[in-house]
């Protein structure tokens, strides 16, 4: 079986950080599952200047070659949709708190809520990265509810001990500590050494 990996993207600010994860993934030997929401299309267009088809212009040999899947939220019979279809692991980032109150009261209204679900449910490794600040009440209990599951809680925090001269470097860090969240190598960042 291929090692599959199911990334979401959902409508919040920092959508680089998906696309900067899905690049990092097809660097590995893997088939990589991304779920777009349609508000993460429209933050991507404002955000990256990428609409659907840019993101697959970006990707095309990935996509040539089957090691990239891309869906939108509403196809609903795609194969993540299904616990026999087997994973690894799922990440959803950014996470809307949207998303994440879908995912916390299994209220699968698209795909990638659905997937999360499975997920869940399969008992497979699950992380978000809610992407909001500051908590309310109602986001730290959706938080704790899915922590008690089992679900990774990964805000994109940024840690300032590599010392970031830029943007990417900041957001390779975020990606890192994605990674190492799904226990997978990376050189993206200079780890703390005391």
């Amino acid at each position: 079986m291929p090692r599959r990996y199911v990334v979401g993207i959902s409508g919040a600010s920092g959508v680089l950080l998906g696309v900067r994860l899905l690049e990092e993934l097809l660097l590995r030997p893997l088939e990589v599952h991304c779920v777009l929401t349609a508000p993460a299309e429209l933050i991507m267009k404002k955000e990256l200047g990428l609409d659907r088809q840019g993101l697959r212009r970006r990707f095309r040999a990935e996509l040539r070659d089957k090691s990239l899947r891309l869906y939108a939220d509403s196809e609903l019979a795609a194969p993540i949709a299904s616990g026999s279809f087997r994973t690894e692991a799922m990440v959803v980032a950014p996470c809307s708190v949207k998303t994440l109150s879908g995912i916390a009261h299994g209220y699968a209204s698209g795909l990638l809520e659905r997937a999360a679900d499975v997920h869940i449910k399969e008992r497979r490794l699950l992380v978000l990265a809610p992407r909001e600040m500051p908590f309310s009440v109602l986001h730290l209990e959706c938080m704790l509810r899915l922590a008690r599951l089992g679900v990774v809680i990964a805000p994109p925090v940024m840690g300032l001990y590599p010392r970031p001269k830029s943007v990417k470097e900041m957001v390779d860090f975020l990606v890192g500590k994605l990674l190492d969240a799904l226990g997978l190598e990376h050189e993206l960042y200079r780890r703390w050494e005391g």
